[in-house]
């Protein structure tokens, strides 16, 4: 584990201050950066190129399994490990399908975060339990069976308009986050739910809680 490096992403800086704490007083590894929100965590991963980066699955304007699938792309060495309070099984085989490492949930003790990130470290699949080993087995498979999947076939601008809009905000709040026209909103907006077969914002929403983009209980 030596020279072990790592990225932290979460919105709460509290909780960054925590894991930083006990990741460099129980592992011999180094935080090398920290993100509150997606697209940073993503930025940091291509700048840095760390050994590890862990970043919450719910992530203000990325969510972490974006974060996790462009990670994959811009620093194919790094090892992803999602921390959660989600044990669906939408989220975890979504997070296998994208190329997570591991799948931590919030509720695991602090011995079986760190022993997760031993194995991500060391290139093996960890899920928390309750989750099972036949569990992850089953969803790697089904992952790898899957032979066309329409949210590969949006833009990054789709993807991100898919995400601000399944929690809810319109054209003119994505265009100001975005820092866009509202007319370009609309029109991704149109082309996004075209190529995924949706029709009402409710499809939408079911769409993105059922990819595990976003979660109705926050």
């Amino acid at each position: 584990m030596s020279g072990l490096t790592i990225v932290l992403a979460d919105d709460h800086s509290v909780v960054r201050a925590g894991l930083r704490a006990l990741l460099e007083s129980e592992l011999t590894c180094t935080v090398i950066g920290e993100a509150g929100n997606g697209p940073e965590a993503l930025a940091l991963v291509e700048r840095l190129q760390p050994s590890l980066l862990v970043v919450d699955l719910m992530m203000p304007g990325l969510s972490g399994l974006e974060v996790a699938r462009q990670a994959r792309q811009a620093a194919p060495s790094t090892r992803i490990v999602i921390l959660s309070m989600h044990a669906d099984e939408s989220y975890v085989r979504e997070a296998l399908r994208v190329g997570v490492t591991a799948y931590v949930l919030k509720e695991a003790l602090s011995t079986d975060f760190l022993y997760a990130l031993q194995q991500a470290a060391s290139g093996r699949r960890y899920l928390s339990p309750p989750l099972s080993e036949k569990a992850l087995d089953a969803y790697a498979n089904q992952a790898a069976e899957t032979t066309l999947d329409l949210y590969e076939t949006l833009t990054s601008r789709e993807r991100e308009i898919l995400y601000l809009a399944a929690q809810g905000m319109t054209s003119a709040e994505i265009a100001e986050r975005l820092m866009i026209g509202v007319r370009t909103v609309d029109t991704h907006r149109a082309s996004m739910m075209r190529k995924l077969g949706l029709h009402t914002p409710l499809d939408l929403i079911r769409y993105a809680v059922r990819r595990g983009i976003v979660s109705l209980d926050g």
